[in-house]
């Protein structure tokens, strides 16, 4: 068995469509803001370019289900398949598609901008290949013998389960990763796999499809990382997520609210231990900048972050020092220049590349702080966290921190030397605010 954890030894960067296209992203869209990374952000180590969902239905996101109602999912929609029920890119959102291509084009112009590349999948088998009773590539059997009818996505009508017991599964999920190395994907994000919501009492009754992609992947022949969402994951299946995936939810869909945020740094504290070189537990994409594009045809909403400049602050300083993936998820060619600040400073990203160890050293109703370790030096990262609705003052003492002596302090969004400190570390903070420092003999 390969060594899966080798593709993604630090946590992987980059840009989804979903929070900006939801499913109706076509190729202009994917191209331009691969672009804009290449010139604005691949020096800082952002370098994923993730195609989001429903890639394979012509018309996604084009139409509300009901005439006041839009959509993002169309019940039992029509898809794009081979003869082999496996999906391909619609010609009529990507057209660079067109002849059985795939995403090849694509992939090949998004490796030559020194980018990678990565597709968003449902678990499972196509309903159409399912009920037109399609040849499994690799077996001698069809996608309805393979199907389990019994295993749904509530939200999404697309796919059946697959059985992995049955005769064919293997080959299945063989087959649609041999195309994916075919067309250079790079990245794979598979979705109601890593808690399956349809069925409470069971939220991990993907487990042996989990396996079927992992052993898939081990065979394509091409390094892909797997990501599985959406969450939150079950913590009691940590070693099965850490023996099988590189990144896993550990929230459900995340949106640009504080009461969103909130929850996450309990979610952080809970999840901290299983954080390792090709193991990371993920808090969903960063709502930065513009966002739900897709949405201003149906209906009156905001297509810029309702997060404050604060909030945002906030949210990459936990995002970092816990070392979650980060996943931009915006119209990034619109990005102005307090959100390219946010993802660029170097400090606070080298905070999340080179950090180790990071965990909570406390947290009350109103405060939280968090500590790392720096793998080059030894420096020590704090973040102070104001979680209330009113200015504090947030401090860490050396003994929480398990320090002594002085050591002098750099505060890392301010890219200030902050002096030389003796036995704590404090800042007064606005609403919702944070501060993080580098702390160093």
């Amino acid at each position: 068995m390969k060594d899966k954890n080798a593709v993604a030894l630090t946590p992987p960067m980059g840009w989804n469509s979903w929070d900006v296209y939801g499913p109706s992203v076509n190729e202009e869209q994917l191209l331009g803001n691969a672009r804009y990374m290449a010139d604005h952000l691949k020096e800082f180590g952002w370098e994923y370019v993730v195609c989001d969902i429903q890639w394979s239905e012509p018309n996604a996101g084009q139409q509300p289900l009901l005439d006041y109602v839009p959509s993002d999912y169309v019940p039992f929609a029509w898809i794009t398949m081979d003869e082999y029920g496996r999906q391909l890119p619609a010609a009529e959102r990507f057209p660079s598609a067109a002849g059985g291509k795939g995403f090849g084009p694509i992939a090949e112009k998004i490796h030559s901008m020194g980018l990678k590349f990565g597709i968003h999948i449902m678990r499972g088998v196509p309903r159409l290949a399912v009920h037109q009773h399609l040849p499994v590539k690799g077996a001698n059997t069809t996608c309805d013998k393979i199907a389990s009818n019994r295993s749904i996505c509530w939200w999404n009508t697309d796919m059946y389960g697959v059985d992995a017991a049955r005769e064919g599964a293997q080959a299945y999920y063989d087959s649609i990763f041999e195309l994916y190395a075919s067309w250079g994907v790079d990245f794979v994000k598979v979705d109601d796999i890593c808690n399956t919501n349809a069925y409470p009492d069971n939220p991990y009754s993907a487990e042996k499809e989990i396996e079927l992609i992992r052993k898939a992947i081990d065979h394509c022949g091409r390094d892909m990382v797997l990501s599985l969402s959406p969450g939150p994951a079950v913590i009691e299946k940590a070693w099965h997520l850490r023996q099988n995936a590189n990144m896993w939810r550990v929230t459900d869909d995340f949106w640009d609210r504080w009461e969103l945020l909130l929850p996450m740094f309990e979610r952080c504290e809970v999840w901290e231990r299983q954080v390792s070189p090709g193991c990371w537990p993920d808090c969903d994409m960063l709502p930065l900048g513009r966002l739900r594009l897709n949405k201003r045809k149906f209906e009156e909403v905001s297509d810029w972050t309702q997060l404050t400049e604060t909030e945002q602050v906030t949210m990459m300083s936990l995002w970092c020092i816990f070392r979650s993936p980060l996943m931009i998820s915006s119209e990034m060619r619109d990005n102005d220049q307090f959100t390219l600040k946010l993802l660029t400073n170097r400090e606070i990203l080298g905070m999340h590349r080179f950090g180790e160890g990071a965990h909570q050293v406390y947290r009350t109703g109103e405060t939280c702080a968090w500590r790392s370790a720096d793998t080059r030096d030894g420096g020590t990262y704090v973040a102070l966290f104001n979680l209330s609705d009113q200015q504090r003052e947030v401090s860490a003492c050396w003994e929480e921190l398990g320090l002594s002596g002085p050591h002098a302090a750099r505060d890392l969004w301010a890219h200030q030397d902050a002096g030389v400190l003796e036995g704590r570390v404090a800042a007064v903070l606005p609403p919702h605010g944070s501060a993080v420092y580098k702390l160093e003999k």
